[in-house]
């Protein structure tokens, strides 16, 4: 007998409650709000508190969201003509956005490293190659992150589809087991060195984690265009310098009480055996890979779109056979994305529009006159990396809180790009504070190996250390490649 869906309707009580309040305060809002922002405020905080209680997935919560928009008539479904000129945008413009477009076609690269076994074998070969002590083993989790990060746009997938079947099987073979003592054998190091280093090449690539799009979105909605190279070279040299120690940091902090592992050698040799020789599949898929790494990067020398890029790469992968059409149907994680992604935006955009933005730009502006720009800029990269203790999804922190935080910075006087990349780099590495705080920390932290009273004790020392390196050295660093 077929049966409803379950929807966990008490968790609609929050959004809907804030959200009535806000809209039924209207008259008294604050002076220089207009109407159609206070109540599209309304709208948008709801649809941000529903993306936290999760009373439906976020998808579905964001298209309450943009349907209740257009009811209540802040935005027209299809562009209003008058006289042949448009007068008004259509809300089902919504779904053009190039950001979301980008991460959708992104997600389907990933499916295609992960169906042809490539990203598996290039794992087996790190661990193969430093997989001697248990230190080794820890760098050789985070090449293997490293390399299949630029195109796989959600953390959650690349942590949970590719790293983490690695690490248990490893474990395994160390008779390490979760929630047992035994975890502090190998799982437990492994399991948070990953983490840790996810967080890292989130930050790295501008396609390595879907907040970071949210960020290039809203940025764009705010006159700021940040291209992949640009983020880039603006992030390699902080990252790299977390990269390089994060193992060594975590095998210090949080030591493998087995150190020497020649049995991981032996099981990737093992592994790669019953994989056989490199495949057609395989092949084609990094022939592909490194075109699309090769054309992103040059992006901004050829005048080609990022999002275009993406479109092409998914367009060889399926005129060579690598994917076929129902395997970009099955892609769920894609079509969910370009869903909320392009519905926040877009709420977004009509805070903007209506005046909000500016308004809450303007109010704290005032409240830090003559404070001078940069340390304005540091200021509300630490408001945005420590709220985040507040959030569940760094999706709904970067809707509500970016923008905001990016039109005050710019009207201190930061320059635009600089202050734009700067919080947008922020936003990647606010991940690394709580289990809860993407979708990679959950996949991780529900495996069993670490203990959440020792995720939370280490994560809060790995913040402070990210924020020294990166408010640090990562401003320096854009100093000297010249973005301020």
């Amino acid at each position: 007998m077929k049966k409803l869906e379950k929807i966990q309707y008490q968790k609609f009580i929050l959004p809907v409650v804030v959200g009535l309040i806000i809209w039924l305060t209207t008259a008294v809002r604050p002076a220089g709000v207009s109407v159609q922002a206070w109540q599209m405020l309304a709208i948008f905080v709801a649809t941000i508190l529903g993306c936290i209680t999760q009373p439906l997935p976020i998808a579905g919560v964001t298209l309450l969201g943009f349907t209740l928009t257009i009811c209540l008539g802040l935005a027209p479904l299809a562009d209003q003509v008058v006289n042949g000129k448009v007068v008004a945008k259509g809300a089902i413009d919504a779904f053009s956005n190039s950001s979301a477009w980008l991460i959708a076609m992104a997600f389907m690269i990933s499916r295609g490293i992960v169906k042809t076994g490539l990203g598996r074998r290039i794992a087996l070969f790190f661990i193969k190659w430093f997989g001697k002590k248990s230190l080794g083993l820890g760098y050789a989790i985070g090449a293997i992150d490293l390399i299949v990060s630029p195109a796989t746009p959600s953390n959650g997938a690349r942590a949970g589809g590719i790293v983490y079947p690695l690490i248990q099987s490893l474990a395994d073979t160390f008779d390490s087991k979760p929630n047992d003592p035994s975890r502090k054998k190998m799982g437990a190091y492994l399991t948070f060195t990953e983490f840790q280093v996810n967080v890292i090449t989130s930050s790295l690539f501008m396609t390595a984690c879907a907040p970071n799009l949210i960020a290039v979105a809203l940025a764009a909605k705010a006159g700021v265009t940040l291209s992949w190279m640009e983020w880039l070279l603006a992030s390699i040299v902080p990252a790299a310098i977390c990269l390089a120690v994060i193992p060594y940091f975590v095998y210090k902090m949080y030591p493998p009480t087995i150190k020497e592992t020649p049995n991981a050698k032996e099981w990737a040799n093992g592994q790669l055996e019953e994989m056989g020789k490199l495949t057609v599949p395989e092949i084609t898929m990094s022939i592909i890979f490194v075109i699309t790494l090769v054309l992103w990067m040059l992006s901004s020398t050829l005048h080609i779109d990022a999002t275009l890029i993406a479109f092409i790469s998914v367009s060889l992968l399926l005129l060579t056979g690598v994917l076929a059409p129902k395997d970009l149907l099955r892609e769920t994680g894609a079509w969910n994305i370009l869903i909320w992604l392009s519905i926040l935006v877009f709420m977004a955009e009509k805070l903007t529009q209506f005046g909000f933005i500016g308004w809450i730009s303007t109010s704290i502006s005032a409240g830090l006159k003559g404070v001078n720009w940069l340390t304005v800029l540091i200021i509300l990269a630490l408001v945005l990396f420590y709220t985040h203790y507040l959030f569940a999804s760094a999706t709904a922190h970067n809707s509500a809180m970016y923008l905001p935080l990016l039109t005050v910075a710019i009207a201190a006087g930061a320059p635009k790009v600089m202050a734009a990349q700067f919080l947008a780099l922020f936003s990647a590495i606010m991940g690394s504070t709580t289990h809860y705080s993407s979708p990679a920390s959950s996949v991780l932290a529900a495996s069993g190996y670490v203990k959440q009273s020792e995720w939370w004790k280490m994560s809060f020392v790995f913040g402070i250390f990210y924020i020294l390196v990166y408010g640090i050295i990562g401003l320096g660093w854009m100093k000297v490649i010249g973005m301020w």
